[in-house]
């Protein structure tokens, strides 16, 4: 148990006063023994080219009745930690697969076509017998789907076709069935976000990544780019992100032209076209600015409770303990630098609209974002999803403190926010980041304990 104390700059606290707070499957089955706990396997098939697996505790208890699916935006999550990780812990989860390519290479609709993949998979946990509540878990862009997911199925077509979304969700979204709850773990800001944020400013001509003006390259040394850990100054910070934003902007005017056309017949194509942007692709560090200079989005706004290596849990400004993504510049490559879409899906899942005062600076906090212009990331969607809610950052990753934003527009009320100390985004050790070995524990364990923990706090899901 947990003690109650108060040292230095944090508060200790107690895991239960936090919680208190705030189609069919096929004959493929196997079993597997994990820390002394049986777990059973099904294979569940939800579409065409979503292949799913169900994994539940060979002895089903109470804690069984709730399931959760577990689902990336484009990531194989068959056998994603979280899929032996709870179901160890008691918890059926479904691990799937969605239909999209690799990250940066995405066809018409696939956005949409996920989100009826995913209402796919919480009808066959509707089905299961035994399941009483479903809990939705997305892990970095993954928050993207969960989040849009469970704001349309609690709000309908209204919640996808207001006239401030850049597209409209088609009909067919109308009807998803509503899960019970939603923990985003490490989800990034969206999709939309995550590509405004990778968006090459030194790129001077849209049709090549060839032609870079090196006064805006952050991987030129010249603008301060160090491997193993830049230093930018305020100035190049500055211009950076002012021009980012800017051709942001530029590439949702070109791609809304190019859908303007394509309705009015002159298109490349009756229906949609190719729709690449040079210096865009959503690759790991690419051209984000934060991954290099770790001093940016670096802080919390405020104090959080942060979970340390024995489980203790301390109220406490929550601080960034990453390394450098040192790398180089992607932009002249188009394998592994380009966005590579079509209009429509742009529009759909990479476009959102940015004011010229888009910026970032030491803390969470990020200016110049229509949140809600978009149903691609999880801080515009929780504002209309009232599920209870549990956010996760890791301290370890440069996608943590996306956590505070998601958690401070929610509105749910039962929401409850957590860090782990010295998690990486997959929820590994980040041994890099220690001071002394040993100092971060066992973090993967710590997430999925903090994640079992809330699911079973008393009145939640279980026990009603």
């Amino acid at each position: 148990m947990v003690q109650f104390i108060k040292s230095a700059g944090r508060r200790l606290i107690g895991f239960a006063s936090l919680l208190a707070a705030a189609s069919g499957p096929t004959a493929l089955s196997a079993s597997t023994g994990t820390q002394g706990a049986q777990i059973t396997t099904r294979f569940v098939r939800l579409a065409p080219g979503a292949p799913a697996v169900l994994y539940e505790p060979a002895t089903p208890g109470n804690k069984a009745s709730v399931a959760v699916v577990s689902m990336h935006s484009s990531a194989d999550y068959l056998t994603h930690s979280s899929c032996t990780q709870l179901a160890r812990r008691g918890y059926r989860v479904l691990c799937a697969n969605n239909s999209t390519g690799k990250a940066g290479v995405s066809d018409d609709g696939a956005f949409d076509r996920v989100l009826l993949e995913l209402k796919a998979a919480v009808l066959a946990l509707r089905a299961t017998p035994g399941v009483r509540r479903i809990v939705l878990m997305g892990h970095s862009g993954g928050g993207s789907i969960m989040s849009a997911y469970q704001m349309i199925a609690e709000g309908g077509l209204a919640a996808c076709q207001g006239a401030e979304k850049i597209t409209r969700c088609p009909d067919s979204l109308a009807g998803l069935p509503a899960a019970d709850g939603l923990v985003l773990s490490d989800s990034n800001w969206g999709l939309a976000v995550m590509s405004l944020f990778s968006v090459d400013p030194a790129v001077t001509d849209e049709r090549s990544g060839m032609k870079l003006d090196h006064r805006l390259d952050m991987f030129d040394p010249r603008n301060g780019f160090v491997a193993g850990g830049s230093r930018f100054s305020p100035q190049f910070t500055a211009r950076f992100l002012s021009r980012q934003g800017a051709r942001a902007r530029a590439i949702l005017a070109r791609a809304q032209e190019r859908l303007r056309l394509i309705e009015a017949g002159k298109g490349l194509y009756a229906d949609d076209e190719p729709f690449d942007v040079p210096g865009a692709s959503l690759l790991g560090w690419n051209n984000k600015l934060f991954t290099q200079d770790t001093r940016l989005i670096s802080r919390s706004l405020r104090p959080w409770p942060l979970v340390h290596a024995d489980g203790s849990v301390t109220i406490e400004p929550i601080h960034s303990v990453r390394t450098a993504a040192s790398s180089q510049s992607e932009t002249r490559s188009y394998l592994r630098g380009a966005l590579k879409t079509t209009v429509r899906n742009y529009l759909t899942a990479y476009a959102i609209r940015t004011t010229p005062d888009f910026s970032y600076g030491e803390t969470s906090r990020i200016t110049g974002v229509d949140w809600r212009s978009n149903y691609a990331n999880a801080p515009g969607n929780v504002q209309s999803i009232a599920a209870p809610l549990l956010t996760l950052g890791m301290t370890g990753g440069w996608e943590g403190l996306a956590a505070e934003t998601i958690h401070d527009l929610a509105v749910s009320r039962d929401k409850s926010i957590f860090f782990i100390e010295g998690a990486t985004h997959v929820f590994t050790t980040c041994k890099a980041c220690e001071r002394v070995p040993g100092q971060f524990g066992d973090t993967e364990k710590t997430t999925y304990d903090t994640i079992a923990r809330w699911l079973a706090a008393p009145g939640r899901f279980l026990g009603d």
